[in-house]
């Protein structure tokens, strides 16, 4: 029950600054349960066009894009979250997250996905939470690119 002078945490997880988002383990629909302020920014949503919805309904991989392995990978980690019970570090994926006007925005992520279990260790939500990279790889990006035209220009 809550107090008045007691903190109001789905207040404070809302206002967080990270990117999360809280999902059911109801697999394979991992049904959005909460989410941060920063996360829907992030990813252009509301909280009506996100909660209560199956997290690879809302962000499905990029249509246009033959190669998309974000979610497909970002599957694979919940499943060994609810398989080990343990937390599942990714390597930095890409996605391609839909924007207001409809078209495509690359952002490069680096996902970990927590799970919150009960008191007898059963997987009760699954804590995903991403830091956005994107500026980082496309600076290391721009260097490799920069290196190699300095290599062939020393060649010549």
């Amino acid at each position: 029950m809550w107090v008045a002078g007691d903190p109001d945490f789905r207040v404070l997880f809302e206002q967080s600054p990270d990117v999360l988002v809280v999902l059911l383990p109801d697999a394979p629909r991992f049904t959005m349960v909460a989410a941060t302020e920063a996360r829907l920014v992030a990813t252009h949503m509301t909280r009506e066009g996100t909660i209560g919805k199956g997290l690879f309904e809302v962000f499905p991989d990029n249509p246009d894009d033959a190669g998309a392995t974000g979610a497909n990978n970002l599957r694979a980690s919940l499943e060994r979250v609810l398989a080990t019970r343990t937390a599942d570090t990714m390597a930095v994926q890409k996605y391609d997250i839909r924007g207001p006007d409809g078209t495509f925005e690359t952002k490069h992520w680096s996902p970990k996905n927590l799970p919150v279990l009960s008191p007898s260790g059963e997987v009760l939500y699954i804590l995903h939470r991403v830091e956005d990279v994107t500026d980082f790889v496309r600076a290391s990006e721009l260097g490799e690119e920069l290196r190699d035209r300095n290599r062939d220009t020393a060649a010549r």
